[in-house]
């Protein structure tokens, strides 16, 4: 029988769970650059997205569609649903909610790609890390909530474009023109990029050298949210060299400009099966889009919990 796991059963996985289930995905041999490519068809009011995958004996896609003049209907902008197949019989296992799983997993990869940076910058910060949070949607929100549950956090700041926003988990709002972003940006320890922007939304020259950049807004090859300043002196790490080549315009367009060199991208697989380490004197940004074998191990995972939870109910 096929299983349903709303939102609140995908959510129930967690982000620790969740993160590992990424780590351990790559950590096992899993080559993102030989995931199947994703399909971005533009439909009458926005995108719709096919991105199906097959890893360990499991087949699934996520049916996605983004529709940008939702926000002022007061609907979602992003829905989606995921379908998990068991690969030997390509029978339906499971149904999930798409929109839960995409919230989960996206700040699951970013955390998983650096882990040991951010236990490193959260050792050495005496209060805590200091995070700026460019956004105030689901992604903004659940970037905050994967980072604590993996680090000591100290405070947050969120910045909107007006600023109205108000947020339980910020500690500071405020609007994209205020003067005190620079000093909030110089100082912090963590920042996320996580808006619907087309340029980018923060001075490159801000950032520390020590600081991580965590960048999820943008998965079209004209859209940035990094500007190339930045892009120029951190280490870049993508999911995979060629999707972010594809589809990614912070990477696209800075290599475009001369100032990134495609050649010096490390995929979150080489740090993970290799000896490779983030240099600690440049900035790190972590720069994601999206891949199907991404939602493909977190909806096996979620799916395995709920299979495991509905097993110990039934011996009670």
């Amino acid at each position: 029988m096929t299983e349903f796991l709303d939102a609140e059963r995908v959510f129930a996985l967690g982000p620790v769970a969740t993160v590992r289930a990424i780590h351990d995905a790559l950590a096992a041999g899993l080559d993102p650059d030989g995931d199947m490519p994703r399909v971005i068809t533009p439909v009458v009011n926005g995108q719709a997205l096919l991105m199906p995958s097959e890893v360990g004996g499991w087949f699934g896609v996520k049916v996605a569609t983004v529709a940008p003049g939702n926000t002022t209907l007061g609907l979602n902008r992003i829905n989606a649903t995921y379908l998990l197949h068991d690969s030997r019989t390509l029978t339906p296992a499971a149904i999930l909610d798409g929109v839960a799983l995409t919230t989960l997993r996206t700040p699951a990869v970013s955390v998983a790609a650096c882990l040991d940076r951010l236990h490193e910058l959260a050792s050495n910060a005496a209060d805590g890390l200091r995070l700026v949070v460019f956004g105030a949607g689901p992604q903004a929100e659940w970037h905050v909530r994967t980072i604590r549950a993996h680090a000591r956090v100290a405070h947050v700041t969120a910045v909107t474009r007006r600023g109205s926003a108000t947020t339980a988990w910020a500690d500071h709002h405020l609007a994209a023109d205020s003067a005190a972003v620079a000093d909030r940006v110089r100082a912090a320890d963590v920042v996320v990029a996580a808006t619907s922007a087309r340029e980018p939304v923060l001075d490159g020259r801000l950032v520390r050298d020590t600081a991580l950049v965590l960048a999820v807004g943008s998965h079209e090859p004209t859209v940035r949210e990094l500007d190339g300043t930045l892009m120029e002196r951190a280490t870049v790490v993508v999911e995979s060299r060629a999707s972010a080549l594809r589809e990614a315009g912070d990477v696209v367009m800075a290599v475009a400009e001369g100032r990134l060199d495609p050649r010096t991208l490390v995929t979150m697989a080489d740090l993970l099966t290799s000896e490779a380490a983030l240099p600690g004197d440049r900035p790190t940004v972590v720069k994601t889009t999206g891949m199907g074998w991404e939602d493909l191990v977190v909806a096996v995972a979620a799916y395995q919990q709920a299979q495991a939870y509905r097993q110990g109910a039934r011996a009670e």
